[in-house]
């Protein structure tokens, strides 16, 4: 699975962006998707992820900010930034695995090229 990411960009703190990732293959819908995000000095860490038959995961942090979606006939998955703070400011990674629960960033099999957030104070 290739999987390319778009949708990063510089928002005021308190706006909203869209992120998409973009699948190859034909099998996209067998994959559990996730986002995760990593600021400058620190870890990746999962944001949120969607299993192949719409289960989500949220880290607390974006819990009732974030919601992530996919469109299987398009076989693209999307997260719904809303309220963004200057501590969502990542780059933010696109990934796969083939089975639900993964947590770490071991856990996930395949990954896109990260697109970067900004948000302003």
């Amino acid at each position: 699975v290739q999987l390319q990411a778009s949708g990063g960009g510089l928002v005021q703190a308190g706006g909203s962006l869209r992120l998409s990732c973009a699948a190859s293959g034909r099998t996209f819908s067998s994959y559990a998707m996730g986002w995760f995000r990593q600021a400058p000095g620190k870890e990746r860490d999962l944001v949120a992820a969607i299993g192949t038959v719409g289960s989500t995961y949220y880290a607390d942090s974006v819990k009732g900010r974030f919601t992530i979606s996919r469109d299987n006939a398009k076989n693209t998955v999307y997260l719904q930034m809303n309220s963004l703070k200057p501590e969502d400011t990542a780059v933010y990674y696109c990934t796969a695995r083939s089975r639900w629960g993964g947590r770490r960033v071991d856990e996930y099999d395949y990954w896109g090229q990260g697109t970067l957030v900004t948000v302003s104070s």
